[in-house]
């Protein structure tokens, strides 16, 4: 199990970089990939989850989410955004948690 207050800091800080890219000519791109990873995370994790359940699955996302999004939203150049775009939608995704706390 990954330390759920060490994964939240990293899910913030990609979220802000996520967001940082809002006026870039790459942002559409990211937000298709940003849906398709929302989407694998809640069929992952469901609608009803803690934090460290959405943590655990943080801890496996490499894999499932990257090949999610090679699969469904691939263009020039988007393994360099993926992580962000990851750390991203778990960072929206754990505002529904049963424990979550700003």
């Amino acid at each position: 199990m990954m330390a759920v207050d060490a994964v939240r800091q990293q899910w913030e800080d990609g979220n802000r970089r996520f967001e940082s890219q809002a006026d870039e000519p790459v942002f559409p791109q990211l937000l298709e990939q940003f849906e398709v990873a929302t989407d694998e995370i809640r069929k992952r994790v469901g609608e009803t989850f803690t934090l460290s359940q959405l943590a655990d699955a943080y801890g496996t996302s490499d894999h499932w989410l990257r090949a999610a999004v090679e699969e469904r939203v691939a263009a020039p150049g988007w393994i360099r955004h993926v992580s962000v775009v990851q750390d991203a939608a778990f960072h929206n995704y754990s505002r529904g948690a049963t424990d979550y706390t700003p």
